[in-house]
């Protein structure tokens, strides 16, 4: 089974080859990764997919939270999260092809941001459905490169009475 991982770390030298170290010597893959600074510039927030049973993810969990570094350990598959992924593909656009290519980027709501006479590089995030659908609308039409972000999730707050009865309103 999937998992996504969130592991908040001191944005400090070397935490990222001690994490990648621990899935590899232990033999596990990392699917995604994708680490940026939080708002605070002294902590990083890695997101990591990886597959396994929940004994696998136990250990993996137990194994983040001995790292020095590590400051949490959060496996949103058991949260309600939000996850988003970004993608910018490269697709052929010649002749005809142009405004069906144009359509489809407007229906998944992607963005253009460089056009040839011969090819387009379209921007767009969601899902890994939304990108892999996407993906599958356009190989028709010849995709040329794709260059994919990790996966990023958060997850959601809490709702609440009151938030329910605001939205009610």
């Amino acid at each position: 089974m999937k998992h996504i991982i969130g592991v908040l770390v001191e944005n400090e030298f070397g935490v990222l080859s001690r994490i990648s170290s621990l899935f590899s010597g232990r033999g596990f893959n990392i699917e995604s990764l994708a680490v940026a600074e939080t708002e605070d510039p002294s902590i990083s927030h890695m997101t990591i997919v990886t597959r396994g049973d929940e004994q696998i993810i136990e250990q993996i969990t137990k194994q983040l939270n001995k790292l020095i570094n590590v400051i949490k350990v959060v496996d949103f598959t058991e949260t309600d999260h939000v996850t988003r992924g970004m993608m910018l593909i490269k697709v052929a656009v010649e002749g005809s092809k142009r405004l069906e290519v144009l359509k489809v980027v407007e229906i998944f709501r992607g963005r253009i941001i460089d056009l040839s006479a011969k090819s387009a590089i379209v921007e767009i995030t969601g899902d890994e459905g939304k990108l892999q659908a996407f993906i599958d609308v356009l190989l028709p039409y010849g995709i040329r490169e794709i260059s994919r972000t990790g996966v990023v999730a958060m997850t959601r707050e809490a709702k609440t009475k009151n938030r329910m009865r605001l939205r009610a309103v």
